[in-house]
């Protein structure tokens, strides 16, 4: 790129098109089903970067995150594969940071169902691109 950069700066290049990569549209090879490609990567049932800001939270930002998470799954009356997972990160950390034997329990119940939920999901997707 520097190489291409130096080549504009001097005005020794004719035709700036040959460097410049096809549109999109021509370059069907870059297009991918995110699902597929989570799974084959084995994403599926992890979101890193969900995990790490849930790492960062204290125990009142959990909850408040738990109440947000029940607030939008409500809205959406469905849970995505996406969400599913996001919920088992965080019902999991509440299970770890609960103060009580309920919300451990809870925690834990709901968290289980969840991966109970993501292994469907997951199991279906597999029949569907098979």
């Amino acid at each position: 790129m520097n190489y291409l950069k130096n080549k504009l700066k001097t005005g020794r290049v004719a035709r700036v098109s040959q460097y410049l990569p096809l549109p999109m549209l021509e370059q069907q090879e870059n297009v991918i089903d995110l699902v597929v490609e989570r799974n084959k990567r084995g994403l599926a049932k992890h979101d890193p970067f969900y995990q790490m800001h849930i790492n960062r939270m204290n125990k009142i930002e959990l909850l408040e995150e738990m109440v947000r998470f029940q607030e939008e799954r409500t809205t959406r009356g469905e849970l995505s594969l996406t969400m599913m997972v996001r919920g088992r990160i965080l019902f999991r950390a509440l299970e770890i940071h609960a103060e009580t034997d309920e919300l451990r329990l809870l925690a834990s119940s709901y968290r289980r169902h969840l991966e109970h939920e993501i292994e469907l999901t997951l199991q279906a997707t597999s029949e569907l691109n098979n």
